[in-house]
């Protein structure tokens, strides 16, 4: 007789668990997902926002942060529509991200397609007149 682990039984609780919570409509696939990257002149953030219409998109900046969200209300039941499942109903995702430095969020410019946001974001120019000044200890 093979030996018997005795995790499995957790083991297969928490799995039981996990398709529960899947199929209680509770689960939240993923928030948005980001790649930040930079050029010499601009901060790029590229943000997976599947599923919405760009009007559903807010963005704003302020500082050195960037928060993107996204919401949608439960599509129309159509009159003699007969549901076994319904999952697709309000959903919102949101998600704010630091930026490695300061950027002119009046200049920022953004476009969506195929579920892609790009967010491009001029970077403050430090003008070289502006360098530390030196403070002399007494």
């Amino acid at each position: 007789m093979p030996r018997q682990n005795p995790f499995d039984e957790i083991e297969q609780f928490f799995k039981r668990m996990g398709r529960e919570f899947e199929d209680s409509g509770l689960a939240k696939l993923h928030d948005v997902s980001v790649d930040v990257s930079e050029t010499d002149d601009a901060i790029i953030v590229a943000a997976d926002v599947p599923g919405y219409e760009k009007e559903q998109i807010d963005i704003t900046a302020s500082g050195r942060e960037l928060t993107i969200s996204a919401e949608r209300s439960s599509d129309e039941e159509h009159a003699g529509d007969r549901y076994v499942r319904r999952e697709r109903t309000r959903s919102s995702v949101e998600r704010t991200v630091t930026l490695p430095e300061e950027v002119v969020e009046e200049e920022a410019s953004a476009t969506y397609q195929n579920g892609v946001l790009v967010v491009t974001l001029p970077k403050e120019t430090i003008d070289e007149d502006d360098e530390s000044t030196a403070i002399d200890v007494l």
